[in-house]
């Protein structure tokens, strides 16, 4: 069962705290841990053709990397940032994107589901807004993975930013989003280490949903007219790897 929504929406907290937030990137932890995520990225999607959108834009770090122009997110803090790193802001909520039918080609969502007070509603606003050939990336962090864990720890200790999240597994998210109009095409990921190691590893990106991964992306497309492709099997064996024990 989903979470209820929170009394107060996340983006007031992210607002109160952007500094902090985008400053974490900056630091030795926040870097190696950005490093990977993005790498899982560009595995499942080397080029972005067209136009896109990262949907829960935070402070811009994703989107400027990966070369994408256009950010949505409620929080004016964060956009405030976001236009500093040469994005095109636009101040929205993913569960009523303020843009027409079919406009991109591409949306990105790096852990924008967890914090949405709507994350069906959010995912059906993203097939509309989508192409019918669109691409949709999701970036998550498992929630039975050790990182996870932690993090789920962090919120019932009222983390400022945790205690805001509902986090799922992979099976769960790919789930909500098929009910929302999309077809998993291709997994990858990343974070295998404890996360309350030093953060010295080194680089480490593996195809496929790897169980205990502390970060998975997940690559899906928009549902045809015609289902005859078919979902992708719960080992996500045809999805860059099925879900290595």
């Amino acid at each position: 069962m989903e979470k209820t929504i929170p009394a107060i929406p996340s983006f007031v907290a992210f607002d109160r705290l952007a500094d902090r937030y985008d400053e974490w990137y900056d630091s030795a932890e926040g870097a190696a841990i950005f490093r990977d995520e993005l790498a899982c990225f560009q595995l499942l999607c080397p080029e972005r053709c067209g136009r896109w959108i990262e949907v829960g834009v935070g402070t811009g770090r994703f989107a400027s990397a990966l070369g994408i122009a256009e950010g949505l997110d409620p929080s004016l803090k964060m956009l405030e940032r976001v236009a500093q790193r040469g994005v095109r802001i636009q101040a929205g909520r993913a569960e009523s994107l303020p843009f027409s039918d079919r406009t991109f080609d591409g949306v990105l969502m790096v852990l924008t589901l967890c914090f949405v007070q709507d994350a069906g509603q959010a995912l059906i606003e993203c097939a509309r807004v989508l192409r019918p050939s669109g691409t949709l990336l999701l970036g998550i962090v498992p929630s039975d993975s050790p990182w996870g864990v932690l993090y789920v720890r962090k919120a019932a200790e009222r983390h400022p930013f945790y205690s805001l999240a509902r986090f799922r597994t992979v099976p769960e998210t790919v789930e909500l989003a098929e009910s929302g109009g999309f077809v998993l095409r291709e997994v990858a990921s990343a974070l295998f280490e404890n996360p309350r190691a030093a953060p010295d590893w080194k680089p480490h990106v593996e195809r496929g949903a790897v169980k205990g991964a502390g970060f998975v992306a997940l690559r899906f497309a928009r549902y045809r007219v015609r289902l005859s492709e078919g979902r992708v099997p719960r080992d996500f064996s045809k999805a860059g790897g099925k879900v290595h024990e």
